[in-house]
């Protein structure tokens, strides 16, 4: 489950481009936030993603990705050229149990986007490129009692000039560029007639499946393909309910005409209307905003995650990319925990906002002291940030390079 977020000038501060998402996932997983540098690949080279290889580049840019432990894939993520990518299931007429046959997951379509494209654009060839081979699916999780849950996948683009929606059908697609206001994405499709980019022969192939004649209209690739009524999206995850609560945030925070990445952090932490979800099989186990400004910007691009469940009892944490950017180990699982059982896993950050998670229901008040301590100390951060977006000077940057890794340990001392 994912509810995704864009707004663009002129409604934004900045003029920059803002990205977020919530990362819904079953509870017993933990997301892990790490960085991995760019480099050089020789000829041949193979990429072995979650299930299956892939041939390699000769260059993967540098990323920063917030993924679940056990796969290779993201679930969001961005590259050091301000391209910000995040996906999120969908339940096409295509699905079926052709899904359960191992290809690429969509969190390994966003992770080999972010290292492969240099713009918003180039990641939807990238991402179209893959979907149509070596195409998509396998089993989207390691819990033994979902080992059928296999989607279809929809993606949210950004750079700093622009975004796209793509989205999907076993290997056909449609992509809608957006280059100005606020869109929001949640588990259903949402592409309807405006069509800027599609897989070859669409319409035809929609007719071939028997899915469209021209009796019906113009072509609307939600109409053809979504596999549930508006009734039964209402029913699954509260997806109609998700959508409609995050555009009207986006609505009331764009009215100010100066909307930010804090109005983000709210939306993201919107418990009342489902979007930070913390019941049930399913949590908000990692979050992410992004500033996107476009590559002619003095300033440089930004990108917040929590690295922790749950962004309503979580901080943001920003992290620059550039010559020694690193995000630490603290919120990286251990390699020997790769097998571990469910609940048996989780990295430094995670274990220690456990203890946050359990006085918040063993002493609330307790808790609540400690969260505000918190927020004040991501408040100050937001200020320090704001402040170098509005004058950066690159000689400042050996003081940003571990700014992530500092702060996350920083968090920790407030768990002891």
């Amino acid at each position: 489950m994912a509810d995704l977020f864009v707004a663009l000038p002129p409604v934004t501060a900045y003029g920059a481009v803002l990205f977020g998402k919530n990362s819904n996932r079953p509870a017993s997983e933990v997301q892990d936030v790490i960085y991995v540098p760019a480099k050089d690949h020789e000829d041949g080279d193979k990429v072995k993603c979650t299930y299956i290889e892939v041939d390699q580049v000769t260059h993967t840019h540098a990323v920063i990705l917030s993924k679940p432990a056990w796969m290779w894939g993201a679930e969001m993520g961005a590259n050091e050229k301000g391209v910000a990518i995040g996906n999120a299931p969908v339940w096409t007429k295509l699905n079926g149990q052709q899904d359960l046959d191992k290809k690429l997951l969509g969190t390994d379509i966003v992770r080999l986007s972010l290292e492969r494209a240099s713009t918003a654009r180039e990641a939807v060839d990238v991402i179209s490129s893959l979907l149509e081979s070596p195409g998509q699916g396998g089993p989207c999780t390691d819990e033994s009692d979902k080992e059928g849950w296999c989607f279809h996948n929809s993606f949210l683009i950004a750079d700093g000039t622009e975004a796209w929606v793509v989205e999907s059908a076993r290997t056909l697609w449609a992509a809608e560029r957006i280059s100005d206001g606020f869109r929001n994405v949640s588990n259903e499709l949402s592409i309807r007639t405006k069509m800027d980019l599609t897989s070859p022969g669409l319409i035809d192939q929609a007719k071939a499946l028997g899915l469209y004649s021209e009796d019906k209209g113009p072509f609307d690739f939600k109409a053809m393909l979504c596999a549930r009524s508006e009734s039964e999206i209402s029913s699954v995850n509260n997806t109609s309910v998700r959508y409609r609560r995050g555009h009207e945030l986006l609505e009331k925070a764009a009215a100010s005409g100066a909307l930010s990445y804090q109005d983000f952090f709210s939306i993201l932490r919107d418990e009342d209307g489902g979007i930070c979800m913390m019941d049930g099989g399913f949590i908000t186990a990692g979050s992410q905003v992004s500033v996107l400004l476009p590559a002619s910007s003095c300033s440089p691009c930004v990108h917040w995650f929590t690295g922790t469940p749950n962004p309503a009892t979580s901080i943001y944490k920003p992290f620059f990319f550039g010559p020694g950017a690193e995000v630490g180990d603290v919120t990286l699982s251990p390699p020997e925990e790769a097998g571990a059982e469910p609940g048996k896993r989780g990295h430094a950050l995670y274990r220690s906002h456990q203890r946050l998670c359990s006085l918040m229901e063993s002493q609330e008040e307790k808790g609540h002291m400690v969260l505000a301590q918190l927020r004040e100390l991501e408040k100050k951060c937001c200020e320090d940030v704001d402040e170098i977006i509005a004058n950066y000077d690159e000689a400042s940057f050996p003081k940003l390079k571990q700014i992530f890794k500092h702060l996350a340990s920083m968090e920790i001392n407030f768990y002891l």
